[in-house]
């Protein structure tokens, strides 16, 4: 859960900077977050599966 907490928090912070920063630059730190994400989410599920 610490985990979805930072990333809400980075993504705060990088949508602040976005005005910024150069377009390009903001997609590929979107798509850095965006893959963290799917990583956890991912990781999430499979340790709830590992539970049952």
């Amino acid at each position: 859960m610490i985990a979805l907490v930072a990333a809400v928090a980075l993504l705060g912070v990088l949508l602040g900077a976005v005005a910024h920063v150069p377009l390009p630059l903001s997609a590929v730190a979107a798509a850095v977050i965006a893959g963290w994400l799917l990583v956890f989410a991912v990781r999430e599920r499979h340790a709830r599966r590992a539970a049952r």
